[in-house]
């Protein structure tokens, strides 16, 4: 059996945009109609599927995500339909495949333009017959999960190329719902930082604030990873000003001097934009994330780099990380760090 579903997070915004959009919601929500989230990497395309599954009909029923980028393409077609044992090497058991395990409830297919043509044929005399069949076995199963997907490519393009069919895209795009990014919403950042902030203490027990100079060069930012971007960023600072304050010096260059013209490191960049977990904000998947362990292992590396930058001195360190040389030299104690130093 799916494991039941959490509460669901509301959609942090007040925007005119964001209000449309849960306004979109409330409308969608208690029909059956297939719906077709699109918007960019990391604006929160599941948790407005989340958002829809709560407020329909199907509430009580499991959400079950997927993300069909994230699955090997000959792995994908088991974890949808399932399979029965001895079906292909490997099948030592039974498998319960996700249509049947939303069964009630809601599947949430995420990356749907990463999906292979062939399980699109699949998917396609799915949503028609509304039966399943498990790899291995002749018996039909009545499929009864509503199917809400979501991609930030731009499937009408992937059609022109013959890479996604035309008639399944009809079929998803029932209703369609765009999330906007959060560079057109940018009055909605102090209710996102004060959000994650709040989720960081919680769940951490580390308290963060922003100056107001900061949030002006943060609602300057154009965000291209969006609210994941920015969750990741305060994620950072959390740990570079444990229980402390940001000011805007604080901020990576590109954000606290977008006119200097210097850029993250790639690395920098990478860390922003691709987390080790979903978004604070843009929940959903994993409900087990440490972000205790997360947030140690992200302290340990930054603390390693600075060590390794300043040649093992920690006064010079704790300057380039901007905390008191106590506070660095008893980190790097409980790291296990000394071995960094000279």
């Amino acid at each position: 059996m799916a494991p039941p579903t959490p509460p669901c997070p509301d959609l942090i915004g007040a925007s005119d945009s964001m209000q449309a959009l849960k306004d979109t919601i409330d409308r969608v929500a208690p029909s059956n109609a297939n719906v077709l989230i699109l918007g960019e990497t990391g604006t929160g395309k599941e948790l407005v599927a989340r958002n829809i599954h709560h407020r329909s009909g199907n509430r009580d029923g499991p959400f079950v995500p997927l993300n069909c980028s994230a699955i090997p393409a000959d792995l994908l077609e088991s974890e949808l339909f399932g399979h029965r044992k001895g079906t292909f090497t490997g099948a030592v058991s039974d498998r319960t495949g996700r249509f049947e395990l939303a069964a009630g409830g809601t599947l949430f297919l995420d990356e749907i333009g990463d999906m292979p043509l062939v399980l699109q044929v699949k998917l396609l005399r799915v949503l028609e017959e509304r039966v399943i069949q498990p790899l291995g076995s002749d018996a039909a199963i009545p499929m009864s999960a509503r199917i809400i997907a979501a991609t930030h490519r731009d499937l009408e393009q992937l059609v022109e190329d013959g890479s996604f069919r035309e008639d399944l895209y009809y079929r998803l795009n029932v209703v369609p719902i765009r999330v906007p990014p959060l560079r057109a919403r940018r009055e909605d950042i102090p209710l996102l930082l004060d959000a994650i902030a709040t989720r960081v203490r919680e769940r951490n027990g580390v308290s963060i604030g922003f100056s107001d100079d900061a949030v002006d060069h943060l609602k300057r930012y154009d965000w291209p990873g969006n609210v994941r971007q920015l969750a990741n960023l305060v994620e950072r600072l959390a740990v570079l000003h444990p229980n402390g304050h940001v000011d805007a010096p604080d901020l990576p260059p590109r954000i606290s001097t977008p006119d200097a013209g210097e850029p993250l490191s790639t690395a920098d960049d990478q860390a922003l934009r691709e987390p080790a977990s979903d978004p604070l904000i843009d929940v959903g998947g994993d409900a087990s994330f440490d972000l205790k362990e997360h947030l140690r292992t992200t302290e340990s590396e930054l603390i390693r780099e600075a060590l390794i930058a300043s040649n093992g001195v920690v006064a010079k360190a704790a300057e380039m990380l901007q905390v008191r040389r106590t506070t660095l030299a008893e980190k790097v104690k409980r790291l296990g760090l000394e071995v960094v130093l000279k």
